[in-house]
């Protein structure tokens, strides 16, 4: 399968700021990526499958929509060039555009760092009439000049994820007679700055859809995802084994950097998550009884980012990882009588190169109860490596550490997953209405924007019924298990 990288101006410009200023980062190009040809998928695609209520709907008839005060809206980014490149990506050189129109299906707290929204396209082929849906993720356009280069960071990984390393793992799971992963088809992505678009497939069709997050996995679920993940992360292995001189990160190097370079080069981006460990801390003490666990808290704060660059990376075994698998980042379809039967990974916008179980310590901590993760924690651990085992065998490629180490590994990276699950857990949880809006605000709203969130955070410990068993849980774990001395 062959790619197009097409140049189409000059690299872009650094900018410092709050969230944003990435100086580890290569200069971003502004470029296009697509297919210039593109056959059916044997796995499903894209999915972001939320009731539409009232569709809110943009650009029709195949032109660009001008703002009235030309201001520039995510869905003003999406344009018929586009549109016409992940058509023909799509479809074929013969396919011709008719029109289009954008319409909005995802609802309030389902996206965090970008706006998803649908294509609806009528064009010609062969002399028929017909209608294709494309997913877009768009450059959500807020007045938070710090966080644009935060922004454009993310949507080059996720491109270059889709576009580069997902074809080039699938080829190797064809040649070993495995299925391909379960990521969505990605027809077409825009990276000119600011402006930044990826075109994916649709497919609520097939009846792909979320979970509520506040409530948690069940075993059904989590075991797709962790066979989904174990399957990711051995064609990762295979795909370093074809160059085993050559390191995975600098072919990909998109992978390279993530979470940690965020917090290392962003002291607000840093006290969002000082905000949730604190927040944890008081909400233990009001409590009582949890004095280890705060004492714990107290000993990570003052390094908690060099924390967790050591749990990324201080392993002997290193694969790509998904970097934000938690719910609202998957996708489920379902049997006629209600049971889970496929999963598919959304979201590559933190994927990485680090230990396999900085993923499954971020999925069992954010998205799953203590009352479905604790009695089988070693039957997911046991899961998840027999279907890393099955695919690195097809492969006939040595299983790079035991069973017994996978499970000492998983204890060893509790902390990462700690730390996330007391920074995402209250928003994970947070009722649709009470997420905080990010539309209008600016870098001087920052500051009062934090103290806001951390209320709400405090809040939902008093008025939100799933977020103290959720905490507590987790606690209670890592103090049984040695994690919390």
């Amino acid at each position: 399968m062959s790619y197009r990288m097409k140049a189409d101006g000059a690299c872009c410009k650094g900018r410092q700021g709050i969230i944003g200023s990435f100086l580890l980062w290569p200069s971003v190009s502004r470029q296009h990526f697509c297919r210039e040809h593109s056959t059916p998928s044997s796995s499903p695609s894209l999915q972001f499958v939320v009731t539409m209520a009232e569709n809110a709907v943009t650009e029709q008839n195949g032109k660009d929509v001008d703002t009235p005060d030309n201001t520039v809206t995510p869905h003003s980014l999406v344009t018929e060039d586009h549109v016409q490149a992940a058509l023909v990506a799509d479809k074929g050189a013969a396919a011709r555009l008719i029109s289009y129109r954008v319409v909005d299906f995802t609802k309030k707290g389902d996206n965090y760092a970008c706006v998803v929204s649908s294509v609806e396209v009528k064009y010609e082929l062969d002399d028929q009439s017909c209608e294709v849906v494309y997913v877009v993720k768009l450059n959500p356009c807020r007045n938070f000049e710090s966080m644009k280069e935060f922004i454009s960071k993310l949507f080059e990984k996720e491109a270059k994820f889709y576009l580069n390393l997902v074809p080039d793992m699938n080829s190797i799971l064809r040649e070993i007679g495995e299925k391909t992963l379960k990521f969505p088809r990605c027809f077409y992505a825009s990276l000119e700055d600011k402006k930044e678009i990826i075109f994916l497939e649709d497919l609520r069709p097939l009846g792909y859809k979320m979970t509520d997050r506040r409530q948690g996995m069940d075993k059904a679920h989590v075991n797709l995802v962790l066979k989904e993940l174990a399957r990711l992360h051995a064609a990762s292995v295979l795909l370093q084994a074809k160059a085993p001189d050559e390191d995975i990160c600098v072919r990909y190097p998109s992978l390279e950097k993530g979470w940690i370079d965020f917090l290392k080069k962003e002291s607000s981006f840093k006290l969002i998550f000082e905000s949730g460990m604190k927040n944890s801390k008081e909400l233990l003490l009001q409590l009582g009884g949890y004095e280890r666990a705060t004492a714990w808290i107290d000993s990570l704060l003052p390094n908690f980012v060099d924390i967790l660059q050591e749990q990324a990376n201080d392993s002997k075994f290193k694969v790509v990882c998904h970097g934000d698998s938690w719910n609202n980042n998957l996708l489920f379809r379902y049997s006629e009588d209600g049971h889970p039967v496929d999963t598919m990974l959304l979201d590559l916008q933190l994927s990485g190169y680090s230990s396999p179980c900085t993923d499954l310590n971020y999925l069992m901590y954010t998205s799953m109860t203590g009352e479905v993760r604790r009695p089988d924690l070693d039957g997911f651990l046991s899961r998840y490596y027999d279907s890393f085992c099955s695919v690195l065998e097809a492969g006939n490629h040595e299983v790079p550490f035991t069973r017994a180490e996978l499970q000492q590994d998983f204890k060893t990276r509790n902390v990462h997953g700690a730390i996330f699950a007391m920074v995402l857990l209250p928003f994970v949880i947070m009722e649709p209405d009470d997420v905080m809006d990010l539309e209008n605000g600016t870098d001087e709203d920052l500051d009062n924007m934090i103290d806001e969130m951390k209320q709400k955070s405090k809040n939902q410990w008093e008025s939100n019924s799933l977020l103290r068993p959720r905490f507590l849980a987790m606690f209670d774990e890592l103090m049984e298990a040695g994690v919390i001395p």
